[in-house]
């Protein structure tokens, strides 16, 4: 059904009005706390198998079962390709709806397993292992997190240094890996569209949502803006989760974003809304990629679909 909501509709949209879900299964990454424990939550309201897929397998159990339906429990580190490549080798069924959400956000400067920069490593790098290796699966769509702070930063992505080795900002990094989200959304969607796939790439970013992912901030003084922030300006979990829930089961282009309606995308129903130059950029999405590639290990492996 296409989508007819309309800018009033759209305002007024909320997670009652997901369709029946029954019958399809989604997985959400980082689904223990925050806006993956919503979204996972109101997919299994809604009639989906939800598949946690979490570092913290202990916490993902409390999370699954205060969501109560169907849903499950799988370890995924995303900051260890190892864990990646097991979760991925583990699946061997349909997928209708990948949620890439889990994200960590202006941490002190860290490596990955694999030694890649943290936020880069975690929110991009481990989120395009992990749909590369399960998209032969994937029958419907796949919504990345990413966040109105991708035109933060420098606003590019850093090529000759993804890792930011000898110039690192909590900040900078962060922007990075945002902006790698949406660059990665629009390369991909730019594939399946080639290969021939139905599959759909889109994005979504929460606004200004009060999470506990602000807590891990590396600056004490950002850590206690953010506090006061969240109890004053933010919106909750579950209005930043919208534009996710939306991506997930609206009838929207590929490579669409989903955000706030609000002034300055910080709050509001989900719309589509703009993104910034570099994000919009093809030739970097393409060179990301490659570079995606490369540092990985995983290549894109959805064969063309064959035409009478």
């Amino acid at each position: 059904m296409a989508d007819t909501t309309g800018a009033r509709g759209a305002r007024k949209w909320n997670a009652t009005h997901l369709p029946d879900l029954t019958g399809r299964t989604a997985v959400v990454t980082g689904a223990n706390s925050g806006l993956g424990r919503v979204t996972a939550e109101a997919l299994a309201r809604a009639g989906a198998h939800v598949v946690f897929a979490v570092r913290d397998t202990g916490r993902g159990e409390a999370a699954a079962a205060r969501a109560g339906g169907s849903t499950e429990v799988r370890r995924l580190d995303l900051a260890d390709l190892d864990s990646v490549r097991e979760f991925a080798d583990g699946w061997d069924r349909p997928l209708d709806l990948l949620i890439n959400n889990a994200g960590v956000m202006m941490l002190p400067e860290q490596r990955t397993r694999q030694g890649f920069e943290m936020q880069f490593g975690t929110n991009h790098l481990g989120h395009f292992a992990l749909t590369n290796l399960l998209l032969p699966h994937v029958t419907d769509r796949v919504v990345t997190v990413s966040s109105g702070l991708h035109r933060g930063g420098d606003g590019v992505i850093h090529f000759e240094d993804v890792n930011l080795r000898g110039r690192y900002s909590p900040s900078r990094a962060y922007a990075q890996s945002k902006l790698a989200n949406l660059l990665f959304t629009l390369e991909l969607q730019r594939r399946l569209a080639e290969a021939g796939s139905p599959v759909r790439a889109l994005a979504a970013h929460p606004g200004y949502a009060a999470t506990n992912l602000q807590s891990h901030a590396a600056n004490p003084l950002v850590r206690a803006v953010m506090a006061v922030g969240n109890r004053l300006f933010a919106q909750d979990d579950r209005a930043g989760a919208l534009p996710t829930l939306y991506a997930a089961v609206r009838d929207l282009p590929g490579a669409a974003y989903v955000g706030p309606d609000g002034l300055g995308e910080m709050r509001g129903a989900p719309a589509l809304v703009g993104r910034s130059g570099a994000a919009s950029d093809p030739e970097a999405a393409r060179r990301l990629w490659t570079l995606s590639e490369e540092l990985t290990g995983v290549s894109w492996g959805l064969a063309p679909v064959s035409r009478p």
